[in-house]
């Protein structure tokens, strides 16, 4: 008992001290003194126990820290990125490594850290050289293309890479062989269809369909080609679908493919009747044609039919040959074919195109007969409906033969040796040509200025100059949408040339059309 004190309610000294929770209780009348038993907790990490709280213990009941919890989040998420890729394990070591030299080894967390695991994928992929779309990794990702790729620039310029360019032969392998619309064709097929579907695609690198461009719309449209030529049924929008590009481009490619078979087909003799449109009833003729035309070792300049060396006894005995669903009577066929009668030891080759002495009007003339013929046959037999519907949609060949695929572009080649080979047609790339129309329409904009110039100064004179036909007018408006009424429309390069040519700029540094340039030096140098 403590008789220092009294009790704040009796104040008599009767103060003991509680034995259960040991504050100062008055033994009289029982109540609770003043709190007074604070006792200083004064020690390291692991000090004494309190009243009711053990100090020392907060943050060490988990079993990982924060950094350790966030790189194992970090590794489990490049764990399940690459198992929805389909990668290896090795393929995924790869990648967690590149991580780790990117980030110094403290991974991250977020959005940024997924995209940039997807761009590494991209990179190691790449450079392996194994085709995966950056389209494919985005939407796994779930990020926009554009994001995506500016990761990857920067995980390349970080990293001082050089990644080689995207190989769209073996993206054409890659899409025929794992896409599902192929799933049930025979392999016998599928190896086919890769032969004519790698000849095609090194042909639209020749012709710089692909240039600039994004690859995967060019590889839908021709494999929608190649099944539609082997009879496979596919919808090129499943294709497009299943390769994760816009249904509008594939069709804008494949359109772009049919124009320029049907500009190959110009060297056929029968080539003024071949469109757009009937491009399929004449496509194997047309692709043989160009398997040959790459396989001839001649470099004449001359596109002529005979200097191809094409086999045309063989193409001739097979129409009228009567195991061919296009064949005609049996007795015009034996009446027509001796006219036809070619020896094969003579037959027309590359070493001797002048030996078989026909014209391509004879040859056309023939063509269009025997095309005429068959429309009558086909019309007056009774055939069965299948047969008939499949010569409606093909029109004229139905065998396979016509395919040898011994030409080198049949394999994958290097854009050096696809740019010279021949295979029929050869066209400039779309920039050259646009550069080429334009360097032309500021040709004739300078005439115009010109002639604007001299009226104004001096209009008693302006009738002796030579006046501006209408063709040239509509050549410099070209381009521009049609106004209702026609007159020549002056815009903002007119009165930049005009100021060039007041201030004696030649006109050959004018065509150019560094307008720019040639305004700081001549108009604004002060």
């Amino acid at each position: 008992m403590d008789n220092s004190r009294s009790c704040k309610n009796c104040q008599k000294r009767t103060i003991g001290s509680d034995d259960t929770t040991g504050n100062a209780v008055c033994l009289s009348c029982g109540v609770l003194q003043d709190y007074d038993n604070y006792d200083a907790q004064i020690g390291g990490i692991s000090g004494p126990t309190g009243t009711q709280v053990r100090t020392g213990t907060a943050g060490t009941g988990t079993v990982y820290n924060y950094n350790e919890t966030k790189i194992y989040n970090a590794q489990k998420e490049i764990e399940d990125l690459m198992y929805q890729l389909g990668f290896s394990s090795s393929k995924s070591s790869e990648v967690k490594d590149m991580v780790v030299k990117v980030t110094n080894g403290e991974y991250g967390q977020g959005r940024w850290f997924t995209v940039l695991i997807g761009a590494c994928a991209c990179i190691v992929m790449r450079i392996d050289g194994k085709p995966l779309a950056i389209v494919t990794v985005a939407n796994i990702v779930c990020c926009d293309i554009y994001e995506l790729g500016r990761m990857v620039y920067r995980v390349v310029d970080f990293l001082d890479l050089k990644l080689p360019e995207f190989d769209i032969v073996d993206s054409f392998e890659h899409s025929i062989r794992n896409a599902p619309s192929f799933s049930e064709v025979s392999e016998d097929l599928i190896g086919r269809m890769l032969k004519q579907g790698v000849f095609l695609v090194q042909c639209l690198v020749k012709w710089y369909v692909t240039t600039g461009r994004r690859p995967l719309p060019v590889v839908a449209a021709v494999l929608v080609f190649v099944a539609q030529l082997n009879q496979v049924d596919v919808v090129i929008e499943d294709v497009a679908n299943e390769l994760q590009v816009a249904v509008v481009t594939c069709r804008l490619r494949y359109k772009e493919l049919l124009e320029r078979l049907v500009k190959v087909a110009r060297g056929l003799p029968w080539g003024e009747d071949v469109t757009v449109k009937n491009i399929m009833k004449h496509a194997t003729f047309v692709i043989q044609y160009m398997e040959l035309k790459s396989m001839s070792k001649n470099r004449n300049k001359n596109k002529n039919f005979e200097d191809v060396g094409f086999d045309l006894d063989y193409l001739i005995d097979d129409c009228l040959s009567n195991g061919n669903d296009y064949a005609l009577d049996a007795d015009d066929t034996v009446n027509d074919s001796q006219y036809f009668q070619i020896d094969h030891s003579t037959r027309l080759s590359i070493e001797g195109p002048n030996r078989f002495q026909i014209s391509q009007e004879c040859l056309a003339m023939i063509y269009s007969k025997m095309k005429n013929e068959m429309y009558v046959q086909e019309s007056t037999n009774s055939r069965d409906n299948s047969v008939r519907k499949r010569k409606r949609r093909y029109g004229m060949l139905s065998y396979t033969d016509w395919w040898k695929g011994e030409s080198e572009m049949s394999k994958k080649l290097l854009v050096k040796q696809i740019v010279e080979k021949d295979v029929g047609f050869s066209v400039m790339p779309p920039s050259f040509d646009r550069g080429c129309l334009a360097y032309e329409r500021r040709k004739e904009k300078i005439k115009a200025a010109k002639y604007r110039i001299h009226k104004t100064m001096y209009p008693s004179d302006a009738s002796s100059i030579d006046t501006i036909d209408v063709g040239s007018l509509e050549h410099v408006n070209a381009g521009k949408r049609r106004r209702k009424k026609m007159k020549f429309d002056v815009d903002w390069e007119d009165f930049i040339i005009e100021t060039l040519l007041l201030h004696q700029v030649e006109e050959v540094e004018i065509e150019k059309g560094y307008y720019k340039t040639l305004m700081d030096l001549h108009v604004f140098n002060y």
